[in-house]
């Protein structure tokens, strides 16, 4: 059965990043690292949470833009502030749960409670909920509640 593996282009970096994203997700690990016999690092192997990535140092041809993000879907707020925060360490603030790392890699940090809010029945208090989301940076549960219900 084949596998279908998101392959990462960066430019000089790749293995920084990979030591980066396994420090942060706990179930995680460095698979290979393959390096030039110079010592360049050429391309590796990671896994978070149970998906293998492939990354390259490709050099400067290629940048990552936000058509592409890796969503992490998370339950509490705790988590959202955690992942969150570490991802955008030395990167930037997008709308709406999103940002770039400092790698210029687009995340996704939204909890399950959007879905489920956004989802009511109701169209009020979905498009209430929306409305509340497209004010925010980063992800805040309670507010996405308190929008829900009107207040």
């Amino acid at each position: 059965m084949p596998t279908v593996t998101p392959f990462l282009w960066f430019n000089d970096n790749a293995e920084a990043a990979m030591q980066h994203y396994t420090s942060i997700f706990k179930n995680s690990k460095i698979v290979t690292v393959n390096r030039l016999p110079n010592g360049g690092m050429v391309m590796g192997t990671f896994e978070m949470e149970g998906q293998r990535f492939h990354v390259l140092n490709g050099g400067p041809a290629h940048k990552f833009n936000p058509a592409i993000s890796l969503f992490v879907s998370v339950e509490t707020q705790a988590e959202v502030d955690e992942y969150y925060g570490k991802l955008l360490a030395g990167g930037r603030e997008d709308a709406c749960g999103w940002l770039q790392d400092k790698f210029g890699l687009s995340w996704q940090i939204i909890p399950t409670a959007l879905g489920r809010l956004m989802g009511d029945k109701d169209p009020a208090k979905a498009g209430r909920v929306m409305q509340a989301m497209m004010q925010m940076k980063k992800i805040d549960i309670a507010a996405l509640q308190r929008a829900h219900e009107g207040r």
